[in-house]
Parts: C-alpha cells; sequence; structure tokens
C-alpha cells in the first residue's frame, strides 16, 4: 500500500497566518502541523508516501521532510495548482500509484487514540472496498456526515449537510483498494466546483464495501483548519506530552516502533534536537528501550 499526504489548499480560514505559509507548516505545540497525519501513516506501516502540494509551498516541504530517510520511508512531491477538491488527489498521483491500494490523509488532521494501530493496520490489510474513521462531534454541518442503520452498517454519506442525519463526522483519514483511481475518474465536480471526497464514498457505499471504523470514546480527532481547534490541538498535545511523558505526532518515534529506523538513528536524530524537549524525548526514549527491551 502507498498514501498520499493531501497538504495543498490555501487556508482562507486561518488568514492571515496563512498568506505567507501553508497551514501544515504552522505548528501545533512542539511540532510542524503535518507532523501528525505523517505519523498516522507510518503508524499504519506505510513506507511509499506521496506529499501534495502548492508550486508555492513546495520548497518549504522538501526542506521540511527531504527524502524521508530520516523516517525510514520514501517521499515523492507532486503539485496541485488549485484547491479542485480532495479526490482530486487520485487523479495527481494515478501514474505514480500504479494501481496500488492507497491510504489518504488531509495534512491538518490529528488523530490520537489508544489502540489506533490496530484500527490502521486493520484497514491497511483490508484486500477490498474501502475504510473510513467516524469521529462524534458537536457541529457535524462542517464536515461529511455519515448515518448508520440500528445494526451499525451505514446508510448516507453527506457533504456539510444543513441538517445533518446524525453527529458521526468522517475524519480526514481514508483507505481505498487499487480501484480508487478508477474511481476517481468518474467523479464530476460538486456545486463548489470541487471533487468531493464524499462523493468517491459514496461509490463505494453503494457498492456496499464502505467499511466504517467508530472512533470513540478516548480518542481524540481535531481538524486544525480554524484558530480555535488549532489552538485546542496545541493546548491537547501540550497537556498529553507534559502531563504523561508520551510523544504525540512525533514521526520519528513512530518510525522507530514499526522497525523503520534503527535505534542508532533514533538516538541520532534526537541529538540534533538535544536543546528541545522533543529532542529530549526521543533520547529518552532511546534510553528507556535500552534499558528495558
Amino acid at each position: 500500500m502507498k498514501a498520499i499526504l493531501l497538504s495543498g489548499g490555501s487556508g482562507t480560514r486561518l488568514h492571515p497566518m496563512t498568506l505567507a505559509i501553508s497551514k501544515q507548516l504552522l505548528p501545533v505545540f512542539d511540532k510542524p502541523m503535518i507532523y501528525y497525519p505523517l505519523t498516522t501513516l507510518i503508524l499504519s506501516g506505510i513506507k511509499e508516501i506521496m506529499i501534495i502540494t502548492t508550486p508555492h509551498d513546495l520548497p518549504q516541504f522538501q526542506k521540511l521532510l527531504g527524502d524521508g530517510s530520516q523516517f525510514g520511508v520514501e517521499f515523492t512531491y507532486r503539485t496541485q495548482a488549485k484547491p479542485d477538491g480532495i479526490a482530486q488527489a487520485f487523479l495527481i498521483a494515478a501514474d505514480w500509484l500504479n494501481n496500488a491500494p492507497c491510504a489518504l490523509a488531509l495534512g491538518d488532521n490529528l488523530i490520537f487514540a489508544d489502540g489506533l494501530s490496530t484500527k490502521l493496520q486493520t484497514a491497511h490489510d483490508r484486500e477490498s472496498g474501502a475504510t473510513v474513521f467516524a469521529y462524534q462531534v458537536k457541529d457535524p454541518q462542517r464536515y461529511g456526515v455519515i448515518s448508520f442503520d440500528e445494526t451499525g452498517k451505514a446508510l448516507s454519506i453527506e457533504e456539510k449537510p444543513e441538517h445533518p442525519s446524525s453527529n458521526w463526522a468522517v475524519t480526514g483519514l481514508y483507505f481505498y483498494d487499487n480501484k480508487v483511481c478508477e474511481k476517481a475518474e468518474k467523479l464530476r465536480p460538486s456545486p463548489r466546483g470541487e471533487l468531493e471526497i464524499t462523493d468517491l464514498n459514496k461509490m463505494y457505499l453503494e457498492e456496499d464495501k464502505l467499511h466504517v471504523s467508530l472512533l470513540g470514546r478516548g480518542c481524540a480527532w481535531l481538524d486544525a483548519g480554524i484558530p480555535d481547534s488549532l489552538m485546542q490541538a496545541g493546548t491537547f498535545v501540550q497537556a498529553i506530552q507534559s502531563r504523561q511523558g508520551m510523544l504525540v505526532g512525533s514521526p520519528t518515534e513512530a518510525a522507530f516502533r514499526m522497525g523503520f529506523i534503527s535505534l542508532e538513528q533514533l538516538r541520532a536524530r534526537g541529538e540534533t534536537m538535544a536543546k528541545t524537549e522533543l529532542g529530549k524525548m526521543l533520547l529518552r526514549l532511546a534510553d528507556t528501550h535500552e534499558r528495558f527491551f
């Protein structure tokens, strides 16, 4: 499986902060926003990742992330000239995917949950269909909304409905089989002028091939695309890391735990940031591993 990390858009909901920089490069506490969905993809066991961003922002992402070797993965970069919809990512990446199954993560989404790796691996290993992750919110009209029957089977998906049928929002993390590009090619722009990811998911739903993984109590999903949620995300990460000493959204830690990088690479990465609390936490992880494993 390959993965797309979509980090384009103009970030208009975060102006003026995003007039000069991509929102996915803004800090969420002590790390760039893009580190959080990148960590999720690494925890899914995916090593080949395409980062799609704007032509203007591409050099900054390349400077930050490089070729991916620091995380034991391989990055490919593509540009999206203008934000014509999330599902456009599959058209941009079609030749690179070459009929491989694919995960798609939005660059402004943070997911933190106990047992998340198990859910991710289940979605990764599913041979056909699509998997989306749903989370209860109080403002579902901002998102794609999914409704269920009494048995928990998905009934419908609506994009930003004025009168939501439920409060279960579809998060910015999706897993698809190798038919996804074929389906994306059949999409037509919505009234908003975009190729909607909701319309792509509806295709799988109509074929009875849409799987929904619920993120319930004990899970946190934050869409850091507006000032309030950006602040909430930073506060959440700060609270977890300072109270529990547990890293949140560290692709280096995830790469080490997945076996993508060695203990020596983990320590070297920590030493490059030894003056920061993040670097110190990575070094403590290396010391703890040596002591207990």
